[in-house]
């Protein structure tokens, strides 16, 4: 998984060595808070996409060491990787197939509520919008616009690896619970030991 725009890698297998080994990089989740509270690997450190990206000077400055990201699926981690690069810390890694696959390999997983994950959200909406343009079309003609214009809009995210829905449904209330906010993570991010030490 190397390339001009993409991050050095780490699969799960690697990964579970090192944590074993003591000798985990700093890990940062930046998937919603609704994907994080649903499941995480144990020791990981919750920073939203979003707000990686607005303060990612700030938090560099507290990233001294090797650091991992972790999305659904490294899409969201790779994004998080460019904005932590533009900001100076060289030494950013994804997590190769992200919780999908950490999950996968039946390694440690904190769990609480479950919620559904941003991918399947975005399925649902889509989805729903596309039907209904199409079922209503028959009464009014030209709606079926609608659901052409979302079909674009689905090939547009895959050409682009990035989802402007996903982006607009990860802000609702929902997936964002209560606002986290950069003197939160940076106050974690200083008192709590690396995810190695911890059980």
């Amino acid at each position: 998984m190397s390339g001009p725009n993409q991050r050095r890698a780490i699969d799960a297998a690697e990964l579970h060595t090192l944590i074993a080994e003591d000798r985990s990089p700093r890990l940062l989740d930046v998937r919603t808070r609704a994907e994080f509270e649903t499941a995480h690997i144990p020791g990981s450190y919750h920073v939203p996409l979003d707000l990686l990206r607005e303060h990612r000077a700030e938090l560099r400055a507290h990233l001294d060491e090797e650091v991992l990201l972790i999305c659904r699926s490294g899409n969201r981690a790779e994004q998080a990787g460019q904005a932590l690069a533009a900001a100076g810390l060289p030494n950013v890694r994804v997590l190769t197939g992200g919780m999908l696959a950490w999950e996968r390999t039946g390694a440690a997983v904190n769990r609480g509520r479950v919620r559904w994950e941003l991918e399947r959200q975005v399925r649902l909406v889509a989805g729903s919008i596309v039907l209904a343009s199409v079922l209503t079309s028959t009464v009014v003609p030209g709606l079926e616009w609608v659901a052409a214009g979302i079909g674009a809009g689905l090939v547009g995210a895959a050409v682009t690896n990035s989802c402007l829905l996903g982006n607009l449904l990860a802000r609702l209330p929902y997936n964002r619970g209560p606002d986290r906010d950069l003197t939160e993570v940076l106050a974690q991010l200083r008192a709590e030991p690396g995810p190695a030490a911890r059980p």
